[in-house]
């Protein structure tokens, strides 16, 4: 797939849920400004997934990295890519980034943290396997993480990852704005993740904006 069926592909994506974005060279722009977002595919070697990347620019400063394996090869690939993006981390950038916000899609809260209010958007926790049930606290956990850090007053993200493989050993990575986030790491560990014969990942997408009274 070239770059332009796949930048098409995105903006179909994004009219279906009531978002006009225009093409400015390799970006899909907004009114000809930010947020602009990005799509990148890379085949994935010898029948292992490609991988989706998708780059959303919120100023020039700060822009979102996110990505997506997707099973198969050429089109097949990146259709279960786009797919994944969306299950994941759409809804939440559509409600964070272009104020379209789904609440049967996403969860919808008010947070404390320091001295602001924090409107979050919390994407689902979405496993590789639909037997795994989502472990107690996630939410709690986060934020009582988050209490922990310095937010400045501009929208954050965050992207947590747990995988156990077969063999019972465990990955997990926790980033905030980007950037590795030992609190978040911390908070994966303590939390009692499902113990399963057969290994299975789990993400979940937030972003979080002061709250606009």
């Amino acid at each position: 797939m070239n770059g332009n069926t796949l930048q098409a592909d995105l903006v179909r994506l994004f009219e279906r849920h009531d978002v006009e974005l225009e093409q400015d060279e390799d970006w899909l722009v907004t009114d000809g400004d930010f947020p602009a977002v990005r799509a990148s595919w890379h085949e994935g070697a010898e029948g292992a997934p490609g991988r989706l990347d998708v780059d959303v620019v919120l100023s020039e400063e700060r822009h979102i990295e996110e990505s997506f394996a997707g099973n198969g090869s050429g089109d097949a690939g990146v259709r279960d890519a786009l797919k994944a993006f969306e299950r994941n981390a759409l809804y939440v950038l559509l409600a964070a980034c272009w104020y379209v916000t789904d609440d049967r899609r996403i969860q919808l809260q008010s947070w404390d943290l320091g001295l602001r209010s924090w409107d979050v958007f919390v994407g689902p926790l979405t496993f590789s396997r639909d037997d795994v049930a989502a472990p107690e606290g996630l939410l709690s956990g986060l934020q009582d993480a988050l209490r922990n850090e310095s937010l400045s007053g501009e929208l954050h993200w965050i992207r947590l990852f747990h995988r156990r493989a077969d063999d019972g050993s465990v990955v997990t990575e926790a980033l905030l704005d980007n950037q590795p986030w030992p609190g978040g790491d911390r908070l994966l560990s303590q939390l009692a993740w499902p113990s399963t014969e057969k290994g299975y990942s789990a993400r979940c997408f937030v972003a979080l904006d002061i709250r606009d009274y």
